[in-house]
C-alpha cells in the first residue's frame, strides 16, 4: 500500500510539474516580441518576426512614415465619404488620432523626397505636410484631379521618383472589358475604355514637385503604359525603374470551360517601358490570346517580366536596397499578396540586381495568413498572438533600421516584419 499511495504521490507532482512548465511555456509564448511588440505567430523564413503594432484600424490600405510617425489610409470600406486619415505617433507607440475623416475611399500614402506626403483617393491625388497637421486641420491641397472614379478599380497606386515624376495607377472599368450583363467584349474593335483620356489598365505620369494651382487634370497627364488591368502595387528602384505588380482577371473559365480559374491567368511583376503596351483585355500571361479575343496577335505585346501565382492579388511592393537590409534581404522587392484564394495572405521576395534584373525565384517571407474568419469586428489576433483571420496585407513602409511596417485591411492591423534580435 505505502508503494502504490508513493506512486500516486509522484504522479501528482509529475502533473503538477508538467502543468506548471506549459503554464511557463505559454505565458512565454505570449510575452514573446519582435521588435519590442508582441509577437504574431505567423509563420516566416529563418531571422524573421512579425509584431502587432495596433488594431482596430478599420480598412488599413496605405502607409507612409515621417520622422517619427505613421500615417494611415484607412478606406473606410466600398461606400464613399467613411474613409480616414490617421497618425500613430513614436514608431507605432502611440494612440491612434483621426487626422481627416469623411474620405471618399482613400487608399495610397507616399511620403515624398521633400518631407511631405501624397494622398491618392477617388478621383484624385492630395498633398499635405505631416509637421503642420493636427486632428481634424490636415491642409490638403489638390496636386492630380479628374482621376476615373467609377467601374471595378477606382483607386489610385502612387509611386513618386527623385525628379518630381509621379506614377498613377489608372485602373480597368471592367474585369476583361466585358459589357452590360457581361455580355462579351467585341473581337474585333478595340475595348472603348483603353481608348478614355486618360485610358483605363494604363499607368499615367504627373509631377509632384510643381503641380499647377488647383491640381494637374488627369486628362493632361502623359501615358507611360497600357494594357495593364490594375497596377495595384508601383515602386521605383535606385535607378529610376519603375516596378508595377498587377492584378489579372477574373473567371477566365466562364469564357472557356477548358481553363482553370485557379490556375489562370497569372498575376504579374512588370518592370515598366516607357510607352510600352503589355495587352489587357486582348492578352493575359506569357503573351497568351484572351479567350474573347482569339486569335489576336499577343506576341506584338509587351511581355511581362515575372508571371506571378493567379488571384494572388498584389496591392503593396517596396524596393529594398542595401542601406536598409531586413534580416539579410536587400537589393529587391518585397511584395505583399492581398488576395483571398489559396496564393493569395503573404508576403514575398524577389531579388533584383544593381542593373535592374530580377534574378532567382520569388521566395516566401510571411506565411500562414490563412486562419478562419472569425465574427466582424472582432480583434484578428488571440491573447496567445495565434492567427484567427485570414490576413490581407496591403501598405507596405520601412524604418531606417530595415524593419517593415505593413497594413492589414482585412483584420484592420498594422504590423512589423523585422529581423530577430
Amino acid at each position: 500500500m505505502k508503494r502504490i499511495r508513493l506512486l500516486l504521490q509522484l504522479l501528482v507532482t509529475f502533473a503538477i510539474v508538467a502543468s506548471l512548465r506549459a503554464e511557463a511555456a505559454q505565458s512565454s509564448s505570449t510575452a514573446a516580441s519582435c521588435a519590442g511588440f508582441p509577437r504574431v505567430q505567423l509563420k516566416t523564413v529563418k531571422g524573421l518576426c512579425v509584431g502587432l503594432v495596433a488594431s482596430h484600424l478599420g480598412f488599413a490600405r496605405g502607409i507612409a512614415l515621417s520622422g517619427d510617425d505613421i500615417w494611415i489610409a484607412d478606406m473606410g470600406g466600398w461606400a464613399r465619404g467613411h474613409g480616414r486619415l490617421l497618425r500613430i505617433r513614436d514608431h507605432g507607440r502611440g494612440k491612434v488620432e483621426e487626422m481627416l475623416t469623411h474620405l471618399n475611399l482613400p487608399n495610397a500614402l507616399v511620403t515624398l523626397p521633400d518631407g511631405k506626403i501624397l494622398l491618392g483617393a477617388l478621383g484624385r491625388v492630395d498633398e499635405f505636410d505631416p509637421k503642420q497637421a493636427q486632428p481634424g486641420k490636415v491642409d490638403l491641397q489638390p496636386v492630380v484631379t479628374g482621376l476615373p472614379d467609377k467601374g471595378r478599380h477606382p483607386m489610385p497606386a502612387l509611386a513618386a521618383a527623385a525628379d518630381g515624376t509621379l506614377y498613377i495607377n489608372v485602373g480597368s472599368a471592367t474585369d476583361h472589358c466585358e459589357g452590360a450583363k457581361n455580355a462579351a467584349p467585341d473581337p474585333k474593335a478595340a475595348c472603348p475604355e483603353t481608348q478614355q483620356t486618360p485610358p483605363r489598365g494604363a499607368i499615367i505620369a504627373a509631377r509632384w514637385d510643381h503641380p499647377p494651382a488647383g491640381g494637374m487634370p488627369a486628362a493632361s497627364a502623359k501615358v507611360v503604359a497600357r494594357g495593364l488591368r490594375n497596377s495595384m502595387a508601383l515602386a521605383l528602384d535606385p535607378a529610376a525603374h519603375l516596378w508595377a505588380a498587377v492584378n489579372a482577371r477574373d473567371y477566365i473559365n466562364l469564357a472557356d470551360p477548358s481553363l482553370s480559374d485557379e490556375l489562370l491567368p497569372p498575376d504579374t511583376l512588370v518592370k515598366v517601358v516607357d510607352g510600352g503596351d503589355y495587352g489587357w483585355p486582348y492578352c493575359y500571361g506569357a503573351q497568351i490570346a484572351s479567350p474573347e479575343y482569339r486569335p489576336f496577335d499577343c506576341k506584338a505585346k509587351r511581355a511581362s517580366t515575372v508571371l506571378l501565382p493567379a488571384h494572388a492579388a498584389p496591392l503593396g511592393m517596396l524596393y529594398i536596397d542595401p542601406a536598409r537590409s531586413l534580416g539579410g534581404y536587400k537589393q529587391g522587392l518585397l511584395i505583399g499578396y492581398h488576395g483571398y484564394r489559396n496564393a493569395g495572405h503573404r508576403i514575398v521576395w524577389q531579388a533584383v540586381n544593381t542593373h535592374g534584373d530580377v534574378t532567382g525565384a520569388i521566395t516566401e517571407l510571411v506565411f500562414g495568413w490563412d486562419g478562419s474568419p472569425t465574427a466582424k469586428g472582432e480583434d484578428a489576433f488571440s491573447p496567445s498572438g495565434a492567427v484567427e483571420k485570414m490576413g490581407s496585407p496591403v501598405g507596405l513602409a520601412q524604418w531606417p533600421d530595415g524593419s517593415v511596417m505593413i497594413t492589414d485591411d482585412h483584420n484592420g492591423t498594422l504590423l512589423v516584419l523585422a529581423a530577430e534580435r
